[in-house]
């Protein structure tokens, strides 16, 4: 177990707050708490800050987020700047080559694509002197009762908070404490993943390209002029491959499968999964719950609304979502500020999550027909850049945050 220790730092009312999980969310739920006067303790399972990782889009609502936070300049300096997103036919020629914002609905020189870790570094040099963070253990039981919540943890050791809050994944393991199994949350889309890097033998920079025949789909996203390029292989499925999940030589195998006849450069990629050493396999989904809290507890970000990549704005959901939530809580008790945080965030995230069947049709058509129609919206889609994002990406209006004094 990993401590950073916090000292000499006001709070409201000794009020005492868990936050599990210091990707995107935690830290940003964190940061607002403190800020209102909350004494925040962090729990991650992780044994650092997780560094590396996929490109996201900061988008809309979210930007202003983060420059309420003061990181938006460092963020800016971090900016990827993708410059072309190049579509291809199973045999590896071209359809069409476009600005990558002509797809994703995002606007030139505004929004931002930064690496993963380099947002959640932002965030958690930011707020890592104002609150505990404690990595390398996770929560073992939670126990509510009229006055609190008391935590035991895997690593040993037991605490009592006013509230605790679940920050950790689609995969929660505090939503699953507090709310039961995931299965009924979560909304499989007819897709399965894998992610992985790979060497840049390919001559690309600040691009993605992506390979498509119907059902499956293959991209590739050079950040910059690195050594290393994302690897991406898609593929549809009918129901979800739970032989799979938590087994990698059978997701290895489930690959090497569904790809087996494929052209391009599918079989070196094919090859690179099997060797890769952070392959990252999972199911296109969705996260749906009618409530976000119980008693002292809440989930924020994707253990509660977790809208897919097809959609393009879980990051963005994950900052504004925490953003509400603490100015939600700050000043009330706990079932008040739920129930603004609810009030607040909900139609937000539905507009967000319903992007998905927009992102599925674009880039991964399953029918030959679908693929031919998506081709050919292609083509005709404006080099132009983009003046305007989504109305969804901007359709809620942040509250004004009152510090505490």
């Amino acid at each position: 177990m990993t401590r950073t220790d916090r000292a000499g730092l006001p709070t409201a009312g000794g009020r005492k707050v868990l936050i599990s999980g210091a990707s995107v969310a935690g830290p940003v739920l964190a940061f607002w708490l403190h800020r209102h006067g909350y004494e925040v303790t962090v729990v991650e399972k992780a044994n650092a800050p997780r560094s590396g990782g996929y490109p996201i889009d900061i988008r809309g609502s979210a930007l202003e987020v983060v420059r309420r936070m003061g990181i938006l300049p460092r963020l800016r300096d971090a900016h990827i700047d993708l410059r072309r997103l190049t579509f291809l036919h199973g045999d590896g020629s071209e359809v069409a080559s476009l600005h990558p914002h002509a797809i994703t609905g995002g606007v030139e020189g505004h929004d931002l694509e930064v690496r993963r870790g380099d947002l959640t570094e932002a965030l958690y040099t930011t707020v890592r002197d104002d609150v505990e963070f404690v990595f390398d253990d996770s929560i073992r039981t939670l126990d509510q009762h009229e006055h609190g919540v008391d935590v035991t943890f895997h690593g040993g050791g037991a605490r009592s908070f006013d509230m605790v809050f679940g920050a950790d994944g689609t995969h929660s393991r505090t939503r699953e404490m507090l709310f039961g199994p995931e299965e009924q949350f979560h909304h499989y889309l007819g897709y399965c993943f894998a992610i992985f890097t790979v060497r840049n033998t390919f001559g690309l920079s600040h691009e993605t390209v992506m390979w498509n025949t119907p059902g499956r789909a293959a991209a590739l996203y050079a950040v910059g002029e690195d050594d290393e390029v994302h690897a991406f292989l898609n593929f549809s499925l009918p129901e979800p491959p739970f032989h799979a999940f938590g087994e990698p030589a059978a997701q290895r195998n489930l690959l090497a499968t569904v790809f087996a006849d494929a052209g391009w450069e599918i079989p070196a990629l094919l090859t690179a999964a099997r060797d890769s050493d952070d392959l990252y396999f999972d199911a296109v989904s969705q996260i749906r719950m009618p409530r976000w809290s119980r008693g002292r507890a809440a989930v924020v970000g994707d253990a509660a609304y977790a809208p897919s990549f097809l959609t393009g704005q879980g990051t963005s959901l994950a900052l504004v979502g925490a953003y509400v939530l603490a100015a939600s809580v700050a000043g009330r008790d706990h079932t008040g500020g739920f129930a603004a945080y609810e009030h607040g965030t909900r139609e937000f995230v539905t507009l967000n999550q319903d992007l998905v069947g927009r992102g599925g049709a674009t880039l991964f058509p399953v029918t030959a027909e679908a693929l031919q129609q998506r081709n050919d919206r292609l083509r005709r889609l404006t080099a132009i850049p983009v003046k305007e994002g989504r109305p969804a990406h901007s359709a809620i209006t942040l509250p004004e945050f009152t510090l505490a004094t």
